[in-house]
C-alpha cells in the first residue's frame, strides 16, 4: 500500500533539515568571528596597559580558537541532526541551502571555510569532494564594505578639505583613540613629515588628488601598534606604515616611517607572528593591503592578520590552480637530507613539503607526536623575523603523474606509513606546507665559490643574530647546524627544523667542567656527565660554522654565543618578566627622541 502523502512531505522535510544545519553552521561562525573581533579590541586594551604577558596569551588563544568553534559546531550538529553524519547525499542540499545565508553576509569567504571545516569533519572525509564543499567561493568579496569604512581618507593639502600636512596626521594618530598620552607628538610628527617628504622630493608638488588613506584599525604585535595605510599623490602611491610604541611611563611615541613594498614585506613577513586586527570586512582590508604589497599571496596576507584556515583555503586553491597550470614535477628538495622529514618541492612554486619519516636515524630519539608538538610551539609563539610559519595539512591528494620518479620511490621507502596510492593520486596523511628558502649551508657555499666576503659576513652576521633574537624571545633553536636554516629574498636567515626546538627556559646552560686526569683530556667521550636538557654552548665553535675563515668571521661578531653567561642571563631577563625589543624594520629607521 502507498503513502502518498509521505512521499510528498519528505523533499519538504529534507529541505528543512538542509536549511536547519546550514543555519546551525553559520550561526557557529558567527560566534566564532564574534569571538575573534573582541580578541582583537582586548589587544588594544593590551598595549594601552603595557601588559605584554597578557598579550602573548591572548594571541596563543586566539590561534586556537578556531579549532574550538569548529569541534562545538559539530558536535552541536551531530546531537541535533545525526542523519548527517550517515547520509551524505544531504550535504549538497545544506551547501545550496547555506549560500544565500552568505547574501549580505561581512565575512562570507571564511563562513565558507568554516563551512568546510564542519562539513569534512561531520563527514569523516578522506579528502574534499567539490559537491560537498566550497572548492571555489560562491560569493564575491570585491567592493564588499561594512557599516564603517574599511580605510579613511585624510587631505593634507591646505585649503577647503584640509588644514596641512602635519595637522592631517595629528589627526590620523589621534583617530585611533588609544587612551595613553603621547611623549612628544609635536616631535614626531615633524619626524614624520620630513621623513615623508624624502619620498617626494622637489620639485614635487602636490596634485588635486592628494590624500592619505589609512586602515581604520591599528595592527597589534609584541610590543606595537602600527599606522597601515599610503600617500596618493597623482600618478604616485607610497605604502607606509607607522609604528606607536610605548615608553617605561605608559606614555606613547611613533617610531619610524616604514615606506616603500619591501620594508613592507619584512613587516608582513611569514616569518612574524600574526597581526591582531579588528576587521568587520576581512576581504575589504586584505584587498586594500594587497595594493600595498601586490607582491605578496593573498593566502599569506590572511595569515598575517590571524585568519590562518581562510589563508590555508586560498593556499590550497593555490597550489591546484598552479597544477592545473603548470607542467612540471615534485621534486626532492636540494640540500642536505634531513633525519627527520622527508621534503620535497615543485620547483615552479616557492613551497616546500615536509613528511615526518616513518623511522629516524641515529642520534635522532623521538616520535612523530613530539615532532608535532614542536611544530605547534611555533604556531603559537612569537616568531620575532626568525621561525618560518608552516601550513598544517590532513589528506592531501596530489596527482601520481606530476611526481618524479625518484621522489616516489622515496616517499614508499621512507613516509610510507604517511601516503597511501590510491588511483591516480598520491594521498598524504599529514605534511607541513613553507615558503621555499635557499639553506644558508647551499648560501655560504655560493658566496664562497664566487668570491663574495661581503655576502659571506652578512649571512654569518645574521645567522648569528637570528639565535640570539630568538633567545630572545625565550626560543632555543637546538640543531643550530647552518643547514637547518634558510636565506629569504630579503636576505634574513630564518630557522625552519623545529624537531629539536624548545623552550629557552627547559634548557641547562653549563659550562663543562675541566679535565680531572690527562686521560679526560684524551677522551673520544664527555668525561662529565651529560642530563637530558644539558647544553654546552662552548662546544658551538666547534660545529656551528665549518671553514677557518667563515668560521673566524662568525666569532668575530658573536662569539658571545660560545659563553653560558649569554644564555643564562637570557632566562633571567625571561623570568623576571622582562620581554625585549626584536624591531621588524632597521635601527637606521628609527626617528631621534
Amino acid at each position: 500500500m502507498s503513502h502518498p502523502a509521505r512521499v510528498q512531505t519528505h523533499p519538504e522535510a529534507r529541505s528543512q533539515r538542509a536549511s536547519a544545519v546550514a543555519q546551525a553552521i553559520l550561526a557557529g561562525f558567527d560566534r566564532h568571528y564574534r569571538l575573534f573581533r573582541d580578541a582583537s579590541r582586548q589587544a588594544k586594551r593590551h598595549f594601552e596597559a603595557g601588559d605584554w604577558t597578557a598579550a602573548g596569551a591572548l594571541a596563543r588563544d586566539r590561534i586556537k580558537m578556531y579549532d574550538t568553534r569548529v569541534e562545538e559546531a559539530v558536535r552541536g550538529i551531530l546531537d541535533r541532526f545525526p542523519e548527517a553524519e550517515l547520509d551524505e547525499t544531504l550535504w549538497p542540499a545544506i551547501k545550496l541551502a547555506y549560500i544565500p545565508l552568505l547574501h549580505e553576509h561581512r565575512q562570507p569567504e571564511c563562513a565558507e571555510t568554516f563551512y568546510n571545516s564542519v562539513a569534512c569533519a561531520v563527514l569523516h572525509r578522506r579528502y574534499y569532494r567539490n559537491e560537498f564543499i566550497f572548492w571555489r567561493p560562491a560569493v564575491a568579496t570585491e567592493h564588499l564594505e561594512g557599516e564603517e569604512p574599511a580605510y579613511r581618507c585624510y587631505y593634507p593639502r591646505r585649503g577647503a578639505n584640509g588644514a596641512g600636512p602635519r595637522a592631517a596626521l595629528e589627526r590620523i594618530v589621534r583617530d585611533f583613540g588609544l587612551a595613553n598620552p603621547f611623549e612628544n607628538l609635536r616631535r614626531d610628527l615633524r619626524s614624520l613629515v620630513r621623513a615623508l617628504r624624502a619620498h617626494f622630493p622637489r620639485p614635487t608638488r602636490a596634485r588635486p588628488s592628494l590624500q592619505i588613506q589609512v586602515l581604520s584599525s591599528l595592527f597589534f604585535r609584541n610590543k606595537g601598534a602600527y599606522i597601515v595605510g599610503k600617500v596618493l599623490n597623482g600618478n604616485r602611491e607610497l605604502p607606509f606604515a607607522v609604528p606607536i610604541l610605548r615608553n617605561e611611563r605608559g606614555e606613547l611615541y611613533l617610531d619610524a616611517l616604514l615606506a616603500e613594498q619591501e620594508q613592507l614585506l619584512v613587516l608582513f613577513s611569514y616569518a612574524r607572528a600574526y597581526f591582531m586586527v579588528d576587521m568587520e570586512v576581512p576581504a575589504a582590508c586584505v584587498s586594500f593591503l594587497r595594493t600595498l604589497m601586490p607582491k605578496k599571496p593573498r593566502a599569506e596576507l590572511y595569515n598575517a592578520v590571524g585568519l590562518a584556515k581562510q589563508g590555508k583555503t586560498l593556499f590550497y586553491r593555490d597550489l591546484f590552480y598552479h597544477l592545473k597550470h603548470s607542467t612540471d614535477n615534485f621534486t626532492v628538495a636540494p640540500g642536505i637530507k634531513g633525519m627527520v622529514m622527508l621534503v620535497f618541492t615543485l620547483p615552479s612554486f616557492m613551497y616546500v613539503f615536509k613528511v615526518i619519516r616513518d623511522r629516524f636515524a641515529p642520534p635522532k630519539e623521538m616520535d612523530h607526536d613530539t615532532v608535532k608538538r614542536k611544530y605547534l610551539l611555533v604556531k603559537y609563539h612569537d616568531r620575532v623575523g626568525r621561525l618560518a610559519d608552516t601550513l598544517e595539512y590532513s589528506m592531501v591528494a596530489l596527482p601520481i603523474e606530476r611526481f618524479d620518479p625518484a621522489l616516489l620511490a622515496e616517499l614508499k621507502a621512507e613516509v610510507a606509513s604517511n601516503i597511501e596510492i590510491e588511483d591516480d593520486k598520491v594521498v598524504i596523511k599529514h605534511m607541513y606546507i613553507e615558503r621555499r628558502m635557499q639553506p644558508l649551508n647551499l648560501y655560504l657555499q655560493e658566496a664562497a665559490r664566487d668570491g663574495d666576503r661581503a655576502r659571506m659576513r652578512h649571512a654569518l652576521r645574521d645567522y648569528g643574530c637570528a639565535i640570539k633574537e630568538l633567545a630572545s624571545a625565550g626560543i632555543f633553536p637546538g640543531d643550530m647546524l647552518i643547514k637547518n636554516f634558510g636565506m629569504t629574498r630579503h636576505e634574513r636567515v630564518v630557522f625552519y627544523d623545529y624537531d629539536e626546538i624548545e623552550y629557552l627556559s627547559n634548557c641547562n646552560f653549563r659550562r663543562i667542567p675541566p679535565p680531572r686526569t690527562p686521560e679526560d683530556e684524551m677522551s673520544a667521550e664527555p668525561y662529565y656527565t651529560v642530563g637530558e636538557n644539558d647544553v654546552f654552548p662552548e662546544q658551538f665553535a666547534s660545529f656551528l660554522v665549518s671553514g677557518h675563515e667563515a668560521r673566524d668571521a662568525f666569532l668575530e661578531q658573536h662569539a658571545d654565543l660560545m659563553d653560558p653567561g649569554f644564555w643564562t642571563g637570557k632566562q633571567e631577563r625571561l623570568r623576571a618578566g622582562i620581554q625585549e625589543d626584536v624591531f621588524p624594520y632597521d635601527a637606521s629607521l628609527r626617528f631621534r627622541r
